[in-house]
């Protein structure tokens, strides 16, 4: 990884963009991108209400398919239709501020029991990814900061987000997967992109 500050202000822009673009159903503005945003990469784009930080929709690709840019402008068109939430109006895009996630590749956490799977997680930095069988859920590493989870809180939460018993990551056939990311988030409707420090969000709860 090892995105810069500019990077993390283009994909947030370019993400901003494509929600406008898309709640307006008009054609999506030409963004001029470095070399690396040709490069497939793992990415989320998150929509938070403002100010009150309530989540209007999250959508994105856990592993490198797509060109970043290609993810970018999906994840975020997929934001504004997350199944979870009605369809994001054309009148909320001054009420919500967005978020990009840049993501590692997800890594197959490896342990002797599943009792060691809390001490192979660390919070503020790792997201989590649970399967079992067909099941999938996924966690992103700023969700247990901003509910202060401890780690096996977080796990029981990545069960249940695939839809799993909260004590599915005990089961010998569970397979779990950390990975990392990379955030920048507006602070206000298009207003000023800053990267987020998990770490010391973390510290301060």
């Amino acid at each position: 990884m090892g995105y810069s500050e500019e990077d993390g202000t283009l994909a947030v822009r370019i993400a901003r963009e494509a929600v406008e673009a898309h709640v307006a159903a008009r054609t999506l503005d030409a963004f001029s991108v470095p070399p690396h945003f040709d490069e497939k990469a793992g990415v989320f784009v998150t929509i938070n209400q403002h100010p009150e930080g309530l989540l209007r929709g999250c959508i994105g690709y856990p592993s490198p398919f797509f060109p970043l840019i290609k993810a970018l402008v999906q994840a975020a068109e997929g934001a504004c239709e997350d199944p979870r939430f009605p369809p994001l109006g054309r009148e909320e895009t001054d009420r919500v501020v967005v978020e990009v996630s840049l993501l590692t590749r997800p890594e197959l956490i490896e342990v002797r029991k599943p009792k060691e799977y809390p001490r192979a997680i660390e919070i503020g930095t790792d997201g989590i990814i649970v399967a079992q069988g067909p099941a999938r859920g996924l966690l992103l590493p700023q969700v247990p900061v901003e509910w202060a989870w401890g780690a096996e809180e977080f796990l029981a939460e990545g069960c249940m987000k695939a839809g799993l018993l909260p004590d599915a990551w005990l089961d010998e056939s569970t397979r779990l997967y950390k990975f990392q990311s990379e955030i920048f988030a507006e602070l206000e409707p298009r207003g000023q992109i800053v990267r987020r420090n998990l770490r010391a969000e973390h510290a301060r709860h």
